[in-house]
């Protein structure tokens, strides 16, 4: 039992070493502004990520192909990346004004360009953790790359096995490969990445686009096929970061712009000098609560609410969508589709326009000027979150006139990963504590485990870890996190970085009264300690419906009622 104890501590210390030195070193190679990824200057980071082994990149460390963890970055990465040998990532630099047409990842909002067959540049606008991101992604995909090339290649002249011929056969066809093509092709590709034929075929079509059924085929081949040409020609991938990135970082420029537009939005509507409250949340579980009902009567009355929110969140419910929407911007809500590069869209909801308060929530008889604003701003990214409500919570100055905000409450609801529980659980923290720095930030939260006690949920408190990248866990630093008198509860990337800029906004810049109240609450998307419950098994699905609408419902009526 002492010696599992002492193993597990040190396998977790190990671990802990490898983010320290891959945060150090994405920081020096930034700096410098290139590197080889599978060169010697990206030695460090590829030994890193081996040494931690996070979960959500699954086999990395073994020599079969990671195919779930594969699907993850492949998802949140430009399409046809694994076809560059040159990847640069820049600031917002004008392409959007170019013949470039802009590559958005499906579950990642970031602007790509393929500037031609060779480059693809990445548009950064998010910071830090965005670049962290990227690096942790694009060197699993090379790791995995050099994987394949190992497996098929023969000899360092060129000479390449049977099976990787006949891939390049299939990936050589212009049209779509038939039936029995495509099992072929998988069979042959199944051989050389160390999985069954039916391990393949079973993600075949996740990878599949609307243009391109046959893309698993295609990433693969052109992953291998880049790795060979750095082995056997030494063309070796490069990223790069451009100079105006390198000069900008840090600077607050798109969050400084992102916040002054919804400052002059609340100035345009004479909303400025109201009580404000901030959610950050998605865009449509505020406007779903305020509006549905009323939006879509003969829908609501079939069933709960729940009921009418997982309709509303379907694939089919585009003119359910619609209808919401149209009385939402007829009784008080604005939208402001972001122009700055945060990717940070804004909803403002004046509730003295509100006919009918949600959840029976009788409306209190005040003037107009002391009835809400609430300011719902969509997910930042890791340390964006500082950068916007750093930004949002100053004062507004127009014309030399400086107005405070009159911020009364900030409530925060996001997606995490849940250390003792499972999909669709709530935590409900006390602190945030900043992984790799000795940084905590402890707070009293109005949300209570009480509030949700008449509620069919599992719910537990204590403290959360903000990490650097959900993409560098694994489990040992998890348990460790887990078991240790931290009484952590889950992992997210943002919180820390949210109360750093509400404390300093409130008790040392004083741009906010100190007595702001705070409202955190997590619904859980994945479990990192089980197995496959990682991000990479896949999304929520109508799971996340439940929770995301209970939050949202126990932070309205704290505003409201």
């Amino acid at each position: 039992m002492t010696k599992l104890k002492a193993h597990t501590r040190s396998r977790a210390q190990e671990s802990t070493g490898a983010i320290e030195r891959l945060y150090i070193t994405m920081r020096h190679l930034f700096n410098r502004g290139f590197y080889k990824p599978m060169g010697i200057s990206g030695e460090s980071l590829r030994d890193s990520l081996l040494t931690l082994r996070p979960e959500i990149y699954g086999s990395i460390s073994e020599e079969k192909i990671e195919l779930q963890g594969l699907l993850y970055v492949i998802d949140r990465l430009p399409d046809g990346i694994e076809e560059c040998s040159f990847i640069n990532l820049t600031s917002d630099e004008g392409y959007k004004n170019s013949h470039f047409k802009p590559i958005i990842p499906p579950k990642r909002r970031r602007n790509c360009y393929r500037i031609d067959d060779e480059q693809m540049n990445i548009e950064v606008t998010r910071g830090r953790s965005e670049i962290y991101d990227i690096l942790t992604h694009l060197t699993f995909l090379y790791i995995e790359s050099h994987k394949i090339m190992k497996q098929v290649l023969i000899d360092e002249s060129g000479g390449v096995i049977r099976d990787w011929k006949k891939l390049e056969v299939a990936v050589a066809k212009e049209e779509n490969l038939t039936q029995e093509e495509k099992e072929i092709a998988l069979t042959h590709t199944a051989n050389f990445l160390g999985r069954t034929f039916e391990e393949v075929n079973s993600v075949y079509d996740a990878f599949a686009t609307s243009t391109n059924a046959d893309r698993f085929l295609n990433i693969i081949y052109h992953l291998g096929k880049r790795a060979i040409d750095e082995v056997v020609n030494d063309n070796k991938r490069i990223i790069t970061f451009s100079p105006v990135l390198r000069e900008r970082l840090g600077h607050h420029i798109h969050g400084e712009q992102w916040a002054l537009n919804i400052k002059e939005t609340l100035d345009n509507k004479g909303l400025i000098e109201r009580p404000i409250h901030i959610i950050s949340a998605n865009m449509h579980s505020v406007m779903n609560s305020l509006y549905a009902e009323k939006a879509l009567p003969t829908e609501a009355k079939k069933g709960s609410l729940i009921n009418l929110y997982e309709l509303l969140s379907s694939h089919g419910s585009t003119k359910q969508r619609e209808k919401t929407m149209k009385v939402a911007l007829a009784e008080g809500m604005t939208y402001i589709e972001d122009t700055s590069g945060t990717n940070i869209n804004v909803q403002v909801f004046d509730t003295a326009k509100l006919k009918k308060l949600p959840f029976g929530i009788e409306a209190k008889t005040l003037p107009e000027e002391e009835k809400p604003v609430i300011i719902v701003m969509d997910y930042a990214f890791g340390e964006q979150a500082y950068e916007t409500m750093d930004e949002l919570l100053k004062p507004y100055v127009k014309e030399g006139k400086t107005s405070f905000l009159n911020v009364v409450s900030i409530g925060i609801m996001g997606k995490a990963g849940i250390l003792d529980g499972g999909k669709g659980d709530i935590m409900i923290p006390s602190a945030h504590v900043f992984e790799g720095t000795a940084d905590n930030y402890p707070f009293k939260n109005k949300l209570k485990k009480s509030h949700f006690a008449e509620d069919d949920v599992k719910v537990c408190t204590g403290s959360m870890i903000s990490v650097l990248g959900t993409s560098l866990q694994n489990r040992d630093v998890l348990r460790f996190f887990f078991k240790s008198t931290w009484n952590v509860i889950g992992l997210e990337m943002e919180g820390a970085h949210y109360q750093k800029a509400i404390q300093a906004a409130s008790k040392i810049r004083g741009s906010i009264g100190k007595k702001v109240k705070v409202m955190y609450a997590y619904y859980a998307s994945d479990n990192p300690l089980e197995t496959g419950s990682t991000l990479a098994s896949g999304g929520l699905g109508t799971t996340g419906v439940k929770p995301t609408y209970l939050i949202t419902e126990k932070m309205l009526k704290l505003i409201l009622d």
